[in-house]
């Protein structure tokens, strides 16, 4: 994930306030490793949060986008530990390609103030089936409620929201708590669009920081689980010691 922003200090700040996120160089950090990336807006990438995509063979990705109907946006760049560039698929969802040369990405998943998810919002299934599968691999399917891509080997690696009359990959952040995270976000000058509702198996919230950058938060839903052991079951188990 990498944030643009016309004032990447404020928005800095608010991500501050809202992850525990500090700012070196060109990367937001949590305890010292990289979490998602932040850069000033410029003519071809406009304000907000842009998904990238893992491309093994960059110049090979972008032509298999071009002939599925998607669109090169940018040239590709240099970067530090990777090569990138800007592609939009064939509805015009805007998306990276990131071809990693010793710096894979994000260096933290799994915890409060680190990248999630990542959803494809589109009312073209079809479209964005054909696309993603012909570029990718990947696959649609439907798992605890929701819709998610898999691989090509049966991993999960995004999801899909439709209704919104939109298209455009939206980013989502871990929290521990979504509830603390919206009066969060509403004291440091964001909004809360939709949420917070269950989806998959957390709760999810979609907000909007100061600058109008949509995102969302999810933070795991705890149930409690029962185990129940009929009597029958457990007749006829012994324990034999010898002696």
């Amino acid at each position: 994930m990498e944030l643009t922003a016309s004032d990447p200090d404020d928005a800095a700040g608010f991500y501050a306030g809202l992850f525990g996120w500090q700012v070196e160089g060109d990367r937001f950090l949590l305890d010292g490793n990289a979490v998602a990336g932040i850069g000033r807006t410029r003519p071809e990438r406009s304000e907000g949060w842009l998904t990238y995509l893992a491309a093994p063979d960059l110049q090979t990705t972008i032509t298999d986008v071009t002939n599925a109907y998607g669109r090169q946006l940018t040239w590709p760049e240099e970067r530090h530990g990777a090569r990138t560039a800007v592609m939009a698929d064939a509805s015009g969802a805007m998306f990276g390609l990131w071809q990693a040369a010793g710096f894979a990405g994000a260096q933290l998943r799994g915890e409060p103030g680190t990248m999630e998810w990542s959803d494809l919002i589109t009312d073209d299934v079809t479209a964005a089936t054909r696309f993603y599968g012909s570029v990718f691999g990947w696959t649609l399917t439907q798992e605890f409620g929701s819709s998610e891509w898999l691989s090509e080997a049966h991993d999960s690696v995004a999801g899909l929201i439709t209704g919104r009359y939109d298209v455009r990959w939206q980013p989502s952040f871990q929290v521990a708590d979504t509830t603390e995270a919206i009066d969060r976000c509403a004291g440091l000058g964001g909004r809360v669009i939709s949420g917070p509702v269950e989806m998959g198996l957390g709760s999810y919230v979609e907000m909007v920081d100061p600058h109008g950058a949509p995102f969302a938060v999810t933070a795991p839903v705890h149930r409690p689980v029962e185990l129940n052991v009929a009597y029958n079951d457990i007749i006829g188990m012994e324990l034999t010691y010898g002696g």
